[in-house]
């Protein structure tokens, strides 16, 4: 039995599909409101809240293999829990920025999440993604109103990475031998700018969407009002940052675990421009 936390969100309902589609064996997906999740036919729907651990009990009873996003909660009693209820292999989403950016904040405490994985005696498999496509989502209320995207560091350009990769690479972890004990930093094929991005939305749409390089003053007061004066930091502090070459040095880990080229920028945009319409 598979339980894919976070099943609803970019990443982990991505991969239910895949799972479900190669016949994966029992699924669970694990959601905070079961009304309203729409997974595959055949995948059981279960409800818990990381906040209450408490709550993942039940999701857990059976389960072998557990998909799990770094820091959606308490990691030190939702890993607890998992033990207790008999899971054998854990695959972490972390983040690229606990080997490229160390000194920041949120790439101390994954690295905190890591450790305490392999601490618990389950097997493990760690992804270190780096940043997300479906980020571009920030701008989609203001490309619907028709509104200038604002943006820093407008030309700086990192290997963004298509959140399906991430569930391919899971994907294989989950099901396949020899990937655990391993860490595999993942990012997309080729570096892509803030610029080209909303370019990419621009021609999905058929129409212009002007863009206006700000300060990274004006986009710390954006950023912080829904993720914090720290996470806002360390956000621009990777956006800005010079760490374009080693983040391309393992970009073919995606087609090297799939066998799959990993999916381009363009693709995600035209995947989900309704998002913008």
């Amino acid at each position: 039995m598979i339980l894919v936390t976070g099943a609803t969100g970019n990443t982990g309902s991505a991969l239910l599909r895949e799972l479900h589609a190669c016949g994966a064996g029992p699924l669970k997906g694990l959601t905070r409101d079961a009304g309203r999740a729409s997974f595959p036919e055949g995948v059981e729907t279960v409800e818990g809240d990381f906040a209450d651990t408490a709550s993942l009990k039940p999701a857990l009873e059976g389960v072998r293999s557990l998909f799990l996003v770094s820091r959606m909660g308490s990691d030190a009693d939702i890993l607890d829990a998992a033990r207790q209820a008999g899971v054998e292999h854990v695959v972490l989403v972390s983040s690229i920025t606990v080997q490229t950016h160390p000194h920041l904040g949120p790439a101390v405490e994954n690295l905190a999440v890591e450790r305490l994985l392999k601490g618990s005696g389950m097997a493990w498999t760690i992804l270190r993604p780096t940043q997300f496509a479906s980020n571009a989502l920030w701008w989609a209320a203001s490309i619907r109103e028709h509104r200038t995207v604002r943006v820093p560091y407008a030309d700086i350009g990192l290997p963004t990475i298509h959140p399906a990769d991430i569930a391919s690479v899971a994907r294989v972890a989950l099901t396949e031998s020899g990937h655990q004990g391993r860490t595999y930093a993942l990012t997309g094929p080729a570096r892509v700018t803030a610029r080209q991005q909303v370019e990419a939305i621009a021609v999905a749409l058929e129409r212009e969407v002007p863009l206006a390089e700000i300060s990274r003053a004006e986009a710390h007061r954006d950023m912080a009002a829904f993720l914090g004066d720290e996470a806002a930091d360390a956000v621009l502090d990777v956006t800005g940052g010079d760490v374009n070459d080693e983040l391309l040095k393992v970009r073919d880990t995606v087609s090297r675990v799939t066998g799959s080229p990993a999916r381009r920028f363009h693709q995600w945009v035209s995947e989900n421009a309704a998002a913008f319409r």
